[in-house]
């Protein structure tokens, strides 16, 4: 991030991916805090929420017995799962925003100060995500249709009907919620980093992302790929792989995954944070570090004193 702000719009996706890989190495002390008490939770959730509710649902699709008590159990335990994963998923996000952001205005950095920022910062996080979950919930309402109507083509056995499902379930599911993700971290760095959230940091968030489309695409489909590919693995081989693999295979390969998912989450994190000044440069939007700086130390009471002796000597005249 040592770059002038005008130039951050030439970066590439190589570019972005060395910048944000490079950024702990500026606090390492802050950052491997951060990952220990949000990051890992959040990854070990992830994963870890299919080993708990497998045995559950094996209970369930038996035959034999009532199951009352078994979905009773699964409902309160998707209920936390979903509350736990909400609140980690906003504090990770807040945290590295909100460190990134001081680092790149040279503003000091500690774990402590980062923790204390939090709560204002999540008031924020909290109302664009209620505002991103109303438009995803519109999204889903429109791929359900569409999935009806390709099971309604299937049972039909209407040929037209079937392609033109398909293609639109496709795209809905691959370019749509893409694009959803992008616009979605894109105003949760807004919400931090600006005097904006809800609504008008998804509107922020849609400008910002205007002729940086296809680079947010790249991004936002390469990590959920991989967090694809990560997740079918520790399916397979931790939580159904029992008759193929032994105990210690399973917990070894199992740690192996959690890590390699806390990397890829910190670094996702760290990309949003890096695409957002990216973004900003390109539509040639002033990236004031003054303002910003002003901007962080307001989440922390701080006092700001005047920029410059010159103002203080234009007041007394």
């Amino acid at each position: 991030m040592d770059l002038p702000p005008e130039e951050l719009q030439f970066l590439t996706l190589s570019d972005i991916l060395k910048e944000s890989v490079s950024i702990p190495k500026l606090s390492p002390k802050t950052f491997y805090l951060i990952t220990l008490t949000l990051v890992f939770p959040l990854s070990f959730a992830i994963l870890a929420h299919s080993l708990f509710t497998h045995p559950l649902l094996t209970q369930i699709q038996n035959p034999i017995g009532s199951h009352t008590s078994q979905w009773t159990k699964l409902l309160i335990f998707q209920f936390c799962y979903l509350i736990f994963l909400f609140a980690f998923s906003l504090l990770s996000t807040a945290a590295v925003v909100f460190t990134v952001a001081s680092l790149y205005t040279s503003k000091p950095v500690s774990f402590s100060s980062t923790i204390s920022a939090i709560p204002n910062v999540f008031k924020r996080l909290f109302i664009t995500f209620i505002w991103v979950s109303l438009s995803m919930v519109a999204y889903n309402v429109v791929f359900l249709g569409f999935l009806v109507l390709l099971v309604v083509a299937i049972d039909t056995q209407n040929a037209a009907l079937f392609l033109f499902s398909v293609v639109v379930v496709f795209l809905l599911f691959l370019v749509v919620h893409v694009y959803f993700s992008a616009l979605w971290h894109l105003a949760s760095v807004v919400s931090v980093l600006e005097p904006i959230y809800g609504f008008s940091a998804m509107k922020k968030s849609y400008e910002l992302l205007k002729g940086r489309t296809k680079m947010a695409f790249v991004l936002v489909f390469g990590y959920l790929s991989i967090c694809g590919v990560i997740n079918g693995l520790f399916g397979s081989i931790v939580v159904h792989g029992g008759e193929y693999y032994g105990v210690f295979t399973r917990i070894v390969v199992g740690g192996f995954l959690v890590g390699l998912l806390v990397i890829v989450n910190l670094v996702g994190l760290m990309v949003q944070s890096v695409f957002y000044y990216v973004c900003k440069s390109f539509h040639h939007q002033g990236i004031d570090k003054s303002a910003l700086y002003d901007h962080l130390g307001g989440y922390l009471g701080e006092y700001v004193p005047l920029k410059s002796s010159i103002q203080m000597e234009n007041l007394e005249v």
